[in-house]
């Protein structure tokens, strides 16, 4: 007879026996971190657009004060003469952007071993019941129980994919923003570079002129 889906669910919980716990709690927690993080990274929220073209053009910063990007730009313009702070600075916000990612591989790499100890432990369960008088399990009860304690390494399996992938999705996108704020530090820094440079050279004084009387004794020296 055909069990209704959500009973089907239900027993296979149950094949998972107390490990369902420990799964549950990874997938909640593997759910969270993804759904957090995938806000969190967000484009507005990391990169603004009118903030990078205010820095593509050289024009005043302006919008997005609450993202990377500005914090950084603010502590840059605060710390303009520091430039190993600035990107110290940069590398600490590139951390708190993967905030919860490593907790996802471990996830990944604790989920299935979890299911496996659960089908282990659930085949010792049934091979415990074969028969001492014919040496044999019951068919119908054998065909069950195996079915039931493979269901946890399933779970496991079902909570370790999606992990897996919205691990490494998350993880590229970060490395992806470090290295386009990265250039727009290394542009800014150009800028600053340069006009210092044009500031000292105006700043310099003008060679005098050498006084027509000096010019020509100078002249009459060497004829």
């Amino acid at each position: 007879m055909m069990l209704h889906p959500a009973f089907a669910m239900i027993e296979i919980f149950k094949g998972a026996g107390l490990l369902i716990y420990p799964l549950g709690i990874c997938s909640v927690a593997a759910v969270y971190i993804i759904c957090e993080r995938a806000y969190a990274l967000r484009k507005n929220a990391v990169m603004p657009q009118d903030l990078v073209d205010a820095i593509v053009v050289n024009r005043p910063y302006s919008g997005g004060r609450h993202s990377v990007l500005a914090r950084i730009l603010e502590f840059a313009e605060e710390h303009s003469h520091d430039e190993d702070a600035v990107k110290a600075f940069a590398r600490l916000e590139f951390n708190r952007m993967e905030k919860g990612i490593p907790y996802l591989d471990v996830i990944y790499a604790a989920a299935p071993l979890i299911g496996l100890s659960g089908t282990v432990t659930g085949l010792l369960q049934v091979f415990s019941q074969i028969s001492p008088d014919t040496g044999l399990p019951d068919p119908v009860a054998f065909t069950k129980g195996v079915a039931l304690a493979l269901s946890a390494t399933v779970i496991g399996l079902a909570i370790a994919i999606p992990a897996l992938v919205g691990g490494g999705y998350l993880q590229r996108k970060v490395e992806n923003y470090a290295v386009q704020i990265d250039s727009l530090l290394e542009r800014i820094n150009s800028r600053r570079t340069s006009s210092a440079a044009r500031a000292q050279a105006a700043a310099a004084p003008a060679t005098a002129p050498v006084p027509a009387d000096a010019a020509a004794a100078a002249a009459a020296v060497f004829r």
